[in-house]
């Protein structure tokens, strides 16, 4: 019997188009390549990554160059401040802030303060101080003013500002032994705001280490850094602050006691930091990359430094920029509470030193004028860990 005809269905068909494939043959000149935009971004390192993404915050770059501007007081304080700071004038004691003016009659003049004139009030036993508006002195800029030692190895007295012939300029007003708060604020810059990057720089490394050891190493080395850190973290920090630092000998000249506040800081800061560490280094551990270090015999050390710590490097610098700020608070208070540097050091906390008493505040608020740089750079310093930690988030777009 003959074998039935097999009869296809579909012969009279016409095949659907195929939207997603192309019939033609493959022409490599043909393919579509990336933007000149893509390629960079691509090729780019991680750390260039990171600064495109920084850029685009604007409080956090705005915040560094606030911070750069602060800075810049730290090396170059003596030719920027108008007076030697610890300098007295016995004529104007707790003399009110002179503030510079540009308008004098109804006309716009070069800068100028006017000068004052200082009244005894015998009722309340208070010096009183009268601005005499009829005789505008023009400030000076880039002049020779009250000589200074820069760095401790060259002698000037070249200033970027300095007050008129024959008058004042206390922008900040003076004290009771009538020094410049404003000098005092700019000299002040030096210690308070390099005893942060010092304090993180101790911190940074014995973070680190004690922490790369922990999560690297596991098991009891873990479990006795972990209980010497929780140990650590529930003691109180004021207290034990003051506690250190009222155990440095009061013999000790200022650079000493502020080296010993540092490296209290730095000492009492690290467990924080620790943590961050070991918790990454447990993961992290575990990649192929770690597994094929370890198989071809690189050494502990050589895997920490090398392999594991660079991987969050940018998160350790955004962690770091955030505990700045506690430090500098820490030597300010440990100062205002006489138990960290005094004068002739200068710092912020030492010029607050005098606003101790509410009755002197109230009657010379410009004693309080220390808290409003702290304040800056508190805030700058938090809102430029933001950015860096955003930046340096492979997560975040």
């Amino acid at each position: 019997m003959r074998e039935r005809e097999r009869v296809d269905p579909f012969r009279n068909v016409e095949p659907l188009p195929d939207r997603f494939t192309d019939a033609a043959p493959f022409d490599p000149s043909d393919v579509e390549r990336l933007t000149p935009e893509q390629e960079r971004y691509f090729q780019a390192s991680q750390w260039r990554i990171i600064w495109w993404r920084f850029r685009r915050h604007k409080i956090a770059v705005a915040s560094l160059v606030v911070l750069a501007l602060f800075y810049l007081c730290v090396p170059f304080a003596e030719p920027i401040a108008p007076y030697d700071p610890n300098g007295r004038n016995a004529e104007y004691l707790f003399a009110p802030p002179q503030m510079p003016r540009v308008l004098h009659e109804g006309g716009i003049r070069a800068p100028f303060v006017y000068p004052l004139t200082a009244e005894l009030n015998l009722e309340t036993l208070t010096w009183e101080y009268v601005e005499d508006r009829t005789d505008p002195r023009p400030i000076r800029f880039l002049c020779l003013g009250d000589a200074y030692t820069l760095w401790g190895v060259l002698s000037g007295r070249f200033h970027l500002i300095c007050p008129p012939e024959g008058a004042t300029m206390f922008f900040a007003g003076t004290d009771r032994l009538g020094r410049d708060v404003f000098s005092g604020l700019i000299h002040g810059a030096r210690i308070s705001l390099t005893v942060g990057l010092v304090g993180i720089a101790i911190s940074i490394v014995l973070g680190m280490f004690f922490g790369g050891i922990a999560g690297y190493f596991g098991g009891i080395v873990d479990t006795l850094i972990m209980r010497l850190i929780e140990i650590l973290r529930s003691l109180p920090e004021l207290p034990l602050w003051m506690a250190l630092s009222a155990a440095l000998p009061v013999t000790w000249p200022p650079l000493w006691i502020y080296f010993g506040i540092t490296i209290i800081l730095g000492l009492l800061d690290w467990p924080g930091l620790a943590r961050a560490v070991r918790s990454k280094l447990l993961s992290l551990r575990e990649e192929d990359y770690a597994k094929a270090a370890v198989l071809m015999g690189a050494s502990p050390k050589r895997i920490i430094g090398r392999h594991l710590l660079p991987g969050f490097s940018s998160h350790l610098i955004a962690s770091a920029t955030l505990s700045i700020p506690t430090m500098i608070l820490g030597e300010t208070a440990l100062s205002f509470l006489n138990l960290g540097l005094q004068r002739p050091a200068i710092s912020w906390g030492v010029l607050l030193n005098e606003a101790q008493n509410i009755t002197v505040v109230t009657i010379y608020p410009w004693l309080m004028a220390p808290v409003i740089p702290i304040i800056i750079v508190v805030l700058a310093f938090n809102f430029l860990g933001d950015g860096l930690r955003d930046a340096a988030d492979p997560y975040k777009a």
